[in-house]
């Protein structure tokens, strides 16, 4: 008891501690972000932009998507341009071609190399210098600046109207027609993406570095990495050693013993478990969850897809009313929505099964949820939809439609009804709860770690509600990771730990008091690195360089428990293995084993090659970072809500064995096509886009002319492979899924 006291000590101070520093450092990037000028203005005080221009602006860019189509400071989707990278670096060629005109008759590029680098250091000097005025809270601009703004301008207007000019670049950006409506709204998403270049690209005051640590790469703005990109780098990999090193001492000194086969039950322990009604409820949101599996993936492949042909689905003109910012849309939302309800549906369904308990209305409350979880996911679905089709105004957009931020995309009213559901949600587990709670089991400390993990679950997905309409945009970032970052790969992962220990105690494999002991010690690695590692989403996004320090520091950490989940796989293969009923476990557990596969691959080898602060310098909003995505998100969280939907399921089924086929199929495609389409597209087009963004630039990385190269698209085109394969494997799961209950995938007796 004393050890576990211990323990709970440690992981508190860890909580507390973690969350001190973070919140500092949120009034700091709100007391540091780049200033969103009253007005801009030219030396004779005529207005450019106004402060209303910009932040409208970026309510028109949230309504048509806005991470969803291209990138802002290096967020979002990755087949239209960063506009950052883009703006500054038309700004630079114009600003250089007119000097050269100016002073040689001639163009930029035909200059001697001398001559060249007489102009960039000019126009680094010119750009960098900070010309905001914090008393009159004017910025002016000078006059050949000015003009590369209007020609900007001009650009920007036809690529998101309709100018028959751009036609073939819009399909190259998986663009629709009339992207943007209106001279007014087309005005203002400019403003706006003025003002995010120009924090690129301007020093802090008193400071040699950018609003953005100066980010994007552009050689020809004289955007470059900082000494401090390569000192946290140094130190984050000297963070992650001394973690390995921290972790090895102490597997070695607690390595768990092997598993006695003598002490192990005859028969399965789970069996004796008697379905609740409210337990049997919870069978439909498992059926749902496999849907909802299918439907993301097939969203994933017509995405996929429009990275080669922009505005069709092999010749179908799809985008006419499937573009590309709607299906990517979907597809990362439905990700989150079927993950979650996947362990969502696992809190309802094992609350009774550890208490024992049923309380009244029980059915009822679950079923309600049910039906409102319905209502969120197809709600704002559609809201979406209209509002990229330009069905909603601004204000609408923002409660009904598209807030255009990367996996908090649905519109402020079902963030607020989905909050809700998460509160309901923990009501219903905690009544059921209630009276083992109340007992002091063995497993009280588990129940207890099982109570806080829920109660996270739903109170930080609150954060997602801290922004307005008119909220700066390097705020927005750091609460839109706290939803997710801390509410995805924190809590969730500390409520997933609970919920294995507690299949693994009740199936009698894991003494309740080592199992305890390992959990709160779990849950204490993961979230020393896990909460302050927050940070290392936010180097670029207009913060200090202590967020870059800290998060480079932390992220490594998270990074360290990864490298020991070889033992984790081992461990729950010898558990399947362990007698003749557990072999019955084998596909449940053969998923929590993938996990523990992708978790050192996806969030730890492809995680920590983009975390590091000058790798993400070069890498971030590239091909390399849905690498870590598609690894992290489907193959840790993705398959362990596969995991422990087929866990409930089998209680909730006939307890006959299972048939191997389908499901062995499933398991196998899932995976293969998950490292198919990794390492035949992801991965090389991301490696080919970095050596881009090294040599030229970022704007260069993600133009059309670098990624309509033919080797480029032949790459993509070799998704196709991997996608297919695993579009295959998630039809097959929910034909295995629904034959549980139906009984074509049991074993006659």
């Amino acid at each position: 008891m004393k050890q576990v006291k211990k323990l709970w000590i440690t992981l508190t101070v860890i909580v507390v501690i973690s969350f001190a520093i973070i919140g500092y450092y949120g009034f700091e990037i709100y007391r540091e972000a780049p200033p969103i000028p009253e007005k801009v203005v030219d030396l004779e005080g005529n207005v450019i932009y106004t402060k209303e221009d910009i932040q409208e602006g970026q309510r028109v860019w949230q309504s048509i998507g806005g991470q969803e189509l291209g990138t802002i400071w290096g967020h979002g989707a990755y087949t239209a341009p960063d506009w950052n990278a883009d703006w500054i670096h038309r700004e630079a060629v114009f600003i250089l071609d007119l000097w050269s005109q100016k002073l040689y008759s001639q163009d930029f590029n035909s200059l001697y190399e001398d001559q060249k680098a007489l102009l960039q250091t000019n126009l680094k000097n010119y750009i960098r210098e900070n010309h905001y005025n914090p008393e009159t809270k004017n910025l002016t601009i000078g006059p050949d600046r000015e003009e590369a703004i209007l020609h900007n301008q001009i650009y920007y207007t036809k690529l998101f109207s309709n100018d028959p000019e751009l036609a073939q670049t819009r399909e190259h950006y998986a663009m629709i027609e009339n992207t943007v409506l209106g001279e007014e709204n087309l005005h203002r998403i400019n403003a706006f993406f003025f003002w995010t270049s120009w924090a690129c690209t301007t020093d802090r005051p008193g400071e040699n570095i950018t609003y953005t640590n100066n980010w994007p790469p552009d050689k020809l703005m004289g955007n470059e990495p900082d000494g401090s990109l390569m000192l946290w780098t140094g130190f984050s990999i000297m963070m992650l050693l001394l973690g390995i090193g921290f972790l090895a001492f102490y597997h070695a000194k607690n390595t768990e013993e092997e598993i006695n086969k003598d002490f192990l039950p005859k028969e399965d322990p789970l069996l004796g478990i008697h379905p609740t009604p409210s337990m049997k409820a919870t069978l439909k949101y498992f059926w749902v969850v496999s849907l909802l599996i299918f439907l993301q993936v097939i969203f994933g492949v017509i995405t996929a897809h429009y990275g080669v042909e922009g505005q069709g689905l092999y010749g179908i003109p799809l985008a006419d009313i499937l573009p590309y910012s709607v299906t990517r849309t979907w597809h990362v939302q439905l990700a989150i929505f079927w993950i979650a309800t996947s362990w969502l549906a696992t809190g309802l369904y094992i609350a009774p099964a550890v208490s024992g308990f049923e309380p009244k209305f029980q059915r009822f409350g679950v079923n309600f949820l049910f039906i409102c979880l319905l209502v969120i996911v197809l709600g704002s679905m559609t809201g979406q939809l209209l509002s990229i089709f330009h069905y909603f105004g601004l204000d609408m957009s923002f409660w009904f439609g598209h807030q255009g931020l990367e996996y908090v995309d649905l519109g402020r009213f079902w963030q607020i009804f989905l909050f809700v559901g998460l509160v309901l949600w923990l009501i219903l587990v905690l009544r059921a709860l209630w009276p083992a709670l109340t007992k002091k089991n063995p497993d009280h400390n588990l129940l207890v770690l099982f109570v806080i993990s829920s109660i996270a679950i739903a109170v930080f997905y609150g954060a997602g509600l801290t922004w307005g309409t008119h909220t700066h945009l390097s705020l927005i970032e750091y609460w839109r990771w706290w939803v997710v970052h801390l509410w995805v790969e924190g809590f969730f992962e500390v409520f997933a730990t609970v919920v294995i220990a507690f299949l693994f105690v009740r199936m009698q494999i894991l003494d309740i008091n080592k199992a305890t002991k390992a959990t709160i010690a779990s849950a204490s690695i993961f979230l020393i690195g896990g909460i302050i590692g927050t940070f290392h989403h936010l180097y670029f996004t207009g913060t200090p360089t202590a967020v870059l320090a800290l998060g480079s520091t932390f992220s490594a950490l998270e990074v360290a428990p990864l490298v020991f989940m070889g033992f984790e796989a081992f461990h729950n293969y010898r558990v399947s293995k362990a007698t003749e009923w557990t072999k019955n476990y084998k596909w449940p557990i053969n998923f929590f084993i993938s996990v523990s596969f992708w978790n050192l691959i996806g969030a730890g080898v492809f995680g920590f090659m983009i975390n590091p602060p000058i790798a993400l310098y070069y890498m971030q909003g590239l091909n390399t970072t849905p690498v870590h995505g598609h690894a992290a998100l489907f193959g840790v969280y993705g398959m362990l809500g596969i995991g422990l939907t087929l866990f409930a399921i089998k209680g909730l089924s006939a307890h006959a064995p299972w048939k191997e086929g389908m499901i062995k199929f499933s398991f196998w495609a899932l995976n293969i096509g998950l490292v198919l389409m990794i390492v035949l597209s992801l991965l090389p087009v991301g490696l080919a886009q970095t050596v881009a963004s090294v040599n030229e630039g970022m704007w260069y990385a993600r133009s059309a002319e670098f990624n309509q190269q033919e080797y480029i698209r032949t790459l993509k085109w070799l998704r196709l492979v991997g996608d297919t394969i695993f579009a295959i494997g998630s039809l097959t799961l929910i034909y295995f899924i629904i034959g549980l209950k139906t009984g074509w995938s049991l074993k006659k007796e």
